[in-house]
């Protein structure tokens, strides 16, 4: 008994080739299951946190992100870029007076991102914020340009 087969070369490339054949298959199959869930969080939405980490009528900065996140008294979000209107300077957000100042050119802003103090013409641009999971998440690649502030902009959990 010859239990053991002689492989000729022309099988052994038919072998090889199923085999990159079957797994790559398999990588593509575990690749298509992986991108199903990475559709709940696409790339460009940045995960500030859960809902309850974040007090009521509370600004807090993400200068990675350059946003605030700002939950409202009541229990509302925005997320209002740190890049001031007027000429793009970094504002900061004062808790002793409740405003974002301007160091540049002395523009405010009230909590809402609304022109409290010239030269600054329009408000400060939000970021759309997505709320999966009792997770806060927001589009920093997209900057809504908005002339004041509207209700309509906040989002609620």
């Amino acid at each position: 008994m010859n239990l053991i087969k002689k492989i000729t070369r022309r099988s052994f490339i038919k072998r090889s080739i199923l085999t990159i054949l079957s797994l790559e298959l398999v990588y593509v199959f575990f690749n298509l299951l992986k991108k199903s869930n990475d559709r709940l969080k696409p790339d460009n939405l940045f995960e500030a946190g859960k809902l309850d980490l974040f007090e009521k009528n509370r600004v807090y900065p993400f200068s990675s992100r350059r946003f605030y996140l700002s939950r409202l008294e009541d229990g509302g979000f925005l997320a209002i870029s740190t890049k001031c209107t007027h000429l793009g300077c970094t504002v900061q957000f004062s808790n002793n007076e409740g405003k974002f100042k301007c160091p540049c050119h002395a523009s405010a802003f009230n909590k809402y991102g609304e022109v409290l103090a010239a030269p600054a013409t329009r408000a400060l641009d939000i970021y759309p914020i997505t709320i999966q999971n009792d997770t806060i998440l927001v589009d920093t690649e997209k900057p809504v340009k908005r002339t004041k502030y509207e209700s309509s902009q906040i989002t609620y959990a």
